[in-house]
């Protein structure tokens, strides 16, 4: 059951908006998690984020910042745009600035790669790992719709050195090369949209730990003869005298 729930948004808007229940007290914050979590070390027993974490500039800080304020044996679970959302208008871009302009901007936010993220979650000093990626296409009938459905949900590209302006020549041969490439028979586009879903653990005493360096009693090796071995196992309902070679009933 939860006892306390705190909601910590930058956008006071989003803040507003989000609901609450009334069986549960809810605090909401208007903060930016970059500037320091206002809640104090071992105090809480979860820390959730949506969608979120690819607008944070110092990701490993803010790891660092959550995992101290856990509560040992505290969860952390958050999902994030992975590194292969909106390739394909990425690539796009990218094509049709080098052929018009002779060179190309980044005009999409940069995004962590799933590899990056479990070491990430490593060096903060989190155990217990699940890392887990799904993956969501949308069609679009076209590259605008696609541009303009990006604006409305504020994933615009935020990066302090993007280029701040797209020449219309540059739009229009992204358009056709994002068709030609990736476009649909019926005239749509697709555009990819990488989840990045991840789960980690403050340690514990009380969490499973591996087995000892050494401890194996089968090798890998043994993997292929696993039919062999398992001729050598006992009969269900025959016991092992420890001090006889052979099973009796």
């Amino acid at each position: 059951m939860v006892g306390k729930l705190h909601q910590m948004e930058l956008s006071r808007q989003l803040l507003d908006q989000s609901q609450t229940s009334p069986e549960v007290e809810t605090v909401k914050i208007h903060a930016d998690e970059e500037d320091g979590l206002p809640f104090a070390p071992n105090s809480l027993d979860l820390v959730v984020s949506n969608l979120s974490l690819h607008w944070v500039n110092n990701l490993p800080g803010l790891f660092r910042r959550i995992h101290e304020c856990l509560k040992p044996d505290g969860c952390f679970i958050a999902s994030m745009f992975g590194g292969e959302t909106l390739f394909e208008l990425r690539c796009s871009l990218q094509l049709a600035e080098s052929e018009r302009e002779g060179g190309f901007a980044a005009h999409i936010s940069p995004f962590t790669s799933i590899r990056d993220l479990g070491n990430l979650m490593n060096r903060a000093g989190f155990n217990l790992l699940t890392l887990d990626v799904d993956e969501l296409v949308i069609s679009y009938p076209t590259i605008f719709e696609l541009m303009w459905d990006l604006k409305g949900m504020g994933e615009n590209n935020a990066a302090w050195s993007r280029k701040l302006h797209l020449h219309r020549d540059s739009m229009l041969a992204a358009a056709s090369i994002y068709r030609e490439n990736y476009g649909h028979k019926d005239g749509s586009v697709p555009a990819t949209f990488q989840i990045l879903y991840l789960i980690g653990w403050k340690p514990h005493p009380s969490q499973a730990a591996p087995a000892e360096r050494g401890s194996a009693t089968v090798s890998l090796k043994e993997l292929a003869r696993m039919d062999e071995l398992k001729k050598k196992l006992p009969k269900p309902g025959k016991i092992i005298s420890p001090d006889a070679d052979e099973a009796k009933e």
